[in-house]
């Protein structure tokens, strides 16, 4: 049997046909080939047509299946990933009612504070494990209060793969993981949370059942079959956001066991077993894809907002757009520590690991005698190594202690540069892995489907393609300390 796994990013959209019996992709595309933009109508907001997700997501299957790679007509089961914590709002007729408010958007960073100062921090972190800062559960609350018009017409909340397996299924559901992530999910009940949802007046029957991650969300209408060239009734059999999804695409399910990305956002993301949250909701707390009762599976989330963005922004910016290998070289041709060179990689809305503050992003330490723009390319790839040594130091000090980090060879894990100073500044090796998003999602549609018996049959045959040590890599504790310097001057007190 062949797997379909659709991964809704940011900046586009990728699909993958995975077999199977061997479990390794047959083909991988996007689409588009261009990075989507993210609407900003005003400062601090960040928005997205869903519409758009779901005419980009039929392209990039339309592409995968006019490759003659493989016979559509033997994919048997379909999997979603998809951007975290953005809102969909449907009225009744399921048409939507406004643009998706995502991930890195700060409109609502105020109402969740005083969510959590109201309902009280031991209350929000013994029960949803997170401030409700930013997330789905406070940007709907935003709609409420600022678009009232808008909230009366709402019949269905949704998160952005929750629509997407809507589209291709016709019904709506959602499952603990993600109404974790919308910080709705109360883990001492194991159930939505009335408390909140009475605190900012939404009603609870806004929101679907639950079902699990790995579970028949939906079987492919006859419609979209035909659009699609796929069987109807295709089972949709495993939905999750896209960091406990890249998790899974890793092999990253027990306790101990640690994941990183480098896309648009930067995270890692660590599993625990225990229910320990940051007391400051730095780093955030999440059902995993395997978190059930009786069997505590925690995703421990650091998100740095401005990674990948930062270096597409700098493309577009500083180098006409050539591509990122190019940028890569240039970056490879300057010594480590960028000749001085400190670059903070925070201009994408509020960073959780700094309080939820905006501090925009700061060019340190340039001469513009000796500096180039190589220069400028390497201090942006170890500055967003260095925030990645920021926050996991904080996930450090709440006990994580990682041994080993997880990636797959994409985004800014392709570069050299990218990896050594990863691997240097925090002190972790990493195992690279020929895996990404929509073929995680792909094997995960494979294990709800019941195509694999567990995870440890669907993972079988995977094997990393390196291992990157500390001790291979060039010493750049001096640049992060002058790197932390300059952060910390530009972080109140």
């Amino acid at each position: 049997m062949l797997l379909l796994g659709i991964d809704i990013g940011t900046s586009s959209i990728k699909v993958s046909v995975v077999d199977g019996d061997t479990s390794k992709s047959i083909i991988t595309v996007q689409y588009p080939e261009t990075e989507v933009a993210i609407d900003s109508p005003q400062p601090g907001w960040a928005e997205q047509d869903p519409d758009t997700w779901w005419k980009h997501a039929v392209a990039a299957i339309q592409l995968a299946n006019a490759s003659g790679k493989f016979d559509a007509a033997a994919i048997g089961a379909i999997g979603i990933a998809y951007q975290m914590h953005g809102l969909v709002v449907l009225d009744k007729n399921h048409e939507v009612l406004r643009p998706s408010i995502i991930w890195c958007d700060s409109r609502a960073v105020s109402i969740g504070a005083k969510a959590n100062e109201l309902l009280g921090s031991d209350f929000c972190l013994s029960h949803l494990l997170n401030s409700p800062g930013n997330f789905t559960a406070s940007k709907l609350a935003w709609v409420k209060a600022n678009e009232p018009d808008v909230y009366a017409e709402v019949a269905h909340v949704m998160l952005p793969g929750d629509y997407i397996a809507f589209r291709l299924c016709g019904n709506v559901s959602t499952t603990p993981s993600s109404l974790s992530e919308a910080v709705l999910w109360d883990f001492t009940t194991n159930a939505i949370s009335h408390e909140l949802l009475s605190y900012f007046g939404i009603d609870p029957s806004l929101f679907a059942a639950t079902q699990p991650v790995f579970s028949i969300h939906g079987k492919l209408s006859d419609k979209v079959a035909n659009e699609l060239n796929l069987k109807a009734g295709i089972p949709v059999s495993y939905k999750a956001g896209d960091q406990p999804n890249n998790a899974l695409s890793l092999g990253v399910l027990e306790p101990g066991e640690v994941a990183a990305t480098a896309g648009t956002s930067g995270v890692i993301y660590a599993v625990s077993d225990l229910l320990n949250p940051d007391p400051l909701s730095r780093v955030n707390s999440f059902a995993h894809v395997n978190h059930q009762q009786g069997q505590v599976r925690i995703g421990i989330l650091l998100c740095i907002n401005g990674t990948g963005i930062l270096y597409s922004w700098a493309r577009q910016q500083l180098a006409a757009a050539r591509s990122y290998s190019s940028l890569n070289d240039a970056a490879a041709s300057v010594p480590p520590g960028s000749d001085g060179v400190l670059v903070l990689p925070f201009g994408n809305g509020a960073e959780r690991m700094l309080g939820n503050r905006s501090t925009g992003v700061h060019f340190s330490g340039i001469d513009l005698v000796k500096h180039n723009h190589a220069h400028i390319f390497r201090a942006i790839q170890e500055g967003i190594a260095f925030a990645f040594r920021y926050g996991l130091d904080i996930m450090r000090s709440n006990g994580h202690q990682p041994s080993l980090i997880r990636a797959g060879r994409t985004n800014l894990f392709q570069s050299e540069v990218f990896l050594q100073s990863f691997v240097a500044a925090t002190g972790v090796p990493v195992s690279l892995y020929a895996s990404d998003g929509s073929v995680g999602a792909a094997i995960g549609a494979g294990i709800g489907c019941g195509y694999y018996k567990d995870s440890k049959e669907a993972f079988r045959n995977q094997q990393p393609i390196r291992t990157v040590l500390p001790q291979d890599c060039p010493n750049l504790e001096t640049p992060y300390q002058h790197w932390l310097q300059l952060l910390h001057k530009l972080l109140p007190d």
